[in-house]
């Protein structure tokens, strides 16, 4: 084992071991939670549910914050949340590891429109905080540093404010997707994965534990890790789709049983305010991804984006957040 992978594995020994909410593949459920309870007579309700599920799952990221995010919901703006998810709370899995899915949403009420771009899990970063482990792959900041290291990371790669976080495991998602009578996808190619078959081109009404293995595949998708990222959008968006009802959402026992899944550093009032001034926004979604090129480096396989990708993506995510474009 190398000096690195030591290194790591201490940094996760010493990490305190109690149960982490990872899966963001989950995660627009609870964006659609909180974006859609604020309907009208609704309101009420909601917020006592808001309450409830608000005092599990607040954990403030410890990360700087580029500018007042709570202002940024209160005025009404474009916000961002960095979504983050691990291979955990389903299959039997509950090891605390790196993030496996990296996504960085925007959503914009002045435009209607919400944006998710993908970053792949084992893009080359520069670490701010852990310089002596850098480069590295961006996964690798959860397991030095937590969310702090990975908001700053994701935050000075992309020259984008991250608003908030929202950390969910794959457990959530697939009580998410049963919670919602499941979820329709159409395959973008075809292929057999854990006793589960899929063809190109057909449609599927998928449950929690279908949906999981249909965004899990990675290693028979010509596409690699990105192909795994296209399904994971598919999935989001069908979902988000399908949780548009206010019925649905406030189903009995669906915040609570979302609660136990995830974590944030939402608060109530940001939650209310997205509820009440941002749900439009989550019915247009927009999926992108930055691409990488695989090289070797160091004796470490690296998804290298090249400085023009990165611009690109840049500029997709600051726009719709109606910031300046940035230049090479």
């Amino acid at each position: 084992m190398s000096e690195d992978n030591k290194d790591l594995q201490q940094v996760n020994n010493q990490r305190q071991q109690r149960p982490r909410h990872h899966r963001v593949r989950n995660f627009i459920l609870v964006i659609v939670a909180i974006i859609v309870v604020g309907a009208g007579a609704y309101v009420g309700y909601a917020w006592h549910k808001l309450s409830e599920t608000s005092k599990v799952v607040y954990q403030p990221s410890g990360a700087p914050k580029l500018r007042n995010a709570s202002q940024v919901i209160s005025k009404k703006k474009p916000v961002s949340i960095l979504l983050l998810g691990a291979d955990t709370g389903a299959a039997g899995r509950s090891y605390k590891g790196r993030t496996d899915t990296i996504i960085v949403m925007t959503i914009n009420p002045k435009t209607n429109q919400s944006t998710m771009v993908s970053l792949p899990r084992d893009m080359k970063v520069n670490l701010p905080g852990y310089a002596k482990y850098s480069p590295a792959k961006i996964n690798a900041a959860y397991t030095y540093g937590g969310i702090k290291e990975t908001i700053s990371t994701v935050q000075k790669y992309l020259n984008v404010p991250i608003d908030y976080y929202l950390m969910v495991n794959m457990g959530g998602l697939k009580k998410a997707i049963n919670k919602v009578g499941g979820v329709d996808v159409i395959s973008p190619l075809s292929f057999h994965y854990s006793g589960s078959t899929f063809k190109k081109g057909q449609k599927y009404h998928l449950n929690g534990s279908e949906a999981l293995k249909f965004s899990r595949m990675r290693y028979d998708d010509p596409r690699g890790d990105y192909g795994r990222q296209e399904r994971q959008r598919l999935v989001l968006s069908a979902l988000l789709k399908k949780s548009i009802s206010y019925k649905t959402v406030l189903n009995d026992g669906f915040l609570v049983s979302i609660s136990d899944e995830m974590q944030t550093d939402l608060t109530r009032s940001d939650m209310l305010g997205l509820a009440l001034n941002y749900r439009s926004a989550g019915k247009n979604a927009n999926s992108d991804h930055a691409q990488g090129k695989t090289e070797m480096q160091g004796g470490q396989s690296y998804e290298v984006v090249p400085s023009k990708e990165k611009v690109r993506i840049s500029n997709e995510l600051r726009t719709s957040l109606g910031l300046n474009s940035v230049g090479y």
